[in-house]
Parts: C-alpha cells; sequence; structure tokens
C-alpha cells in the first residue's frame, strides 16, 4: 500500500503536469473511446491494493483528453452507482445472510433502530454532497498537486515505518 501511494501520487502529478492541453473541456462532451478507456483503467485499479479508484480514473481521464475539471467530475459521477450496488449489498447480506455465513448473525432491529439508521444515512448522504461539491471546486481552483503531495509524504512515511520496523 505504501508504494502503490508513493506511485500513484507519483503518477498523478506527471498527468496534471504533462496533460495540460485538454481537448474535451466538460464531462457531457465526452466520447465513447474516453469512456472505455478510463473504465478500463478503474478496473486496473482493482488488481493492485492500495490504488486509489478515483485517482486512476482521474489520471485516466486526463490522459485521454479530458479536463482536470470534467475527469474529476465523471470519477465522482462514475462512483455513485458503484457505491450504492455496494452497500446496498453489504446491507442485504446483513439482513438476510445465507445459513453457511455462521459469522454473520440476522439483523434484527426494532422501529427506533430503524430510524435511527434512516436518519444516519439521509445526514451521511446530504453531509457527503456538500464534501464532494467543496472538494471539487477546491480542486477546479487549486489543482490536484496538493493530493499528489499527501499520497507522496503517506507513501514515504509508510515506507519509513515498514524500514524502521524491519531493523
Amino acid at each position: 500500500m505504501a508504494l502503490a501511494l508513493l506511485i500513484g501520487g507519483i503518477v498523478m502529478w506527471v498527468v496534471d503536469a504533462v496533460f495540460t492541453r485538454p481537448r474535451t473541456m466538460d464531462m457531457e462532451e465526452m466520447t465513447l473511446p474516453q469512456a472505455i478507456w478510463i473504465g478500463a483503467a478503474q478496473i486496473l485499479s482493482a488488481v493492485f491494493p492500495g490504488t486509489s479508484r478515483s485517482m486512476s480514473t482521474i489520471a485516466a481521464g486526463q490522459v485521454a483528453g479530458l479536463s482536470r475539471p470534467a475527469a474529476l467530475e465523471f470519477s465522482f459521477f462514475l462512483s455513485m452507482p458503484t457505491m450504492v450496488v455496494a452497500t446496498g449489498f453489504d446491507f442485504l447480506k446483513t439482513v438476510m445472510p445465507r445459513h453457511h455465513e455462521a459469522d454473520i448473525a440476522p439483523l434484527t432491529m426494532n422501529a427506533h433502530q430503524w430510524i435511527v439508521l434512516v436518519i444516519g444515512f439521509v445526514v451521511s448522504f446530504f453531509v457527503a454532497l456538500v464534501v464532494v461539491a467543496w472538494f471539487m471546486n477546491w480542486v477546479r481552483e487549486r489543482g490536484i498537486c496538493a493530493v499528489c503531495s499527501l499520497r507522496i509524504v503517506l507513501g514515504i512515511g509508510l515506507l519509513t515505518l515498514l524500514a524502521r520496523g524491519m531493523m
């Protein structure tokens, strides 16, 4: 994971520096080959542990000719159905576990607990919307280099901790 953070930060930085002349300024102008390329990069990101799905999507979008804001917007829109399906699947596994999944007991909740769950879901949804909107505006104005730097520093920090632990 430390190497994925470090390499991912460097890749993001290089892509952001090299691919500065986008052909596609808005997400709505994206072509099918661009979308396929971005999807393929997202699939490849799942193969390497610690690789950020959003980082690979944004970098692939910029390589495919999307502007940084368009790649960022597409990355967030692409994550929505993925998160809904993954969360729904986990919820269904919890509510209706199969008999061979002995480590998960069936979920039994009373009305109060369901209300608390729904309130938590709604509040989390709106907080996430606000944070995503803020982050997208922040990256549009300042660029992605701060995120790249954070990944590089974390990667170096983890590698340092690992090296100290092995000595």
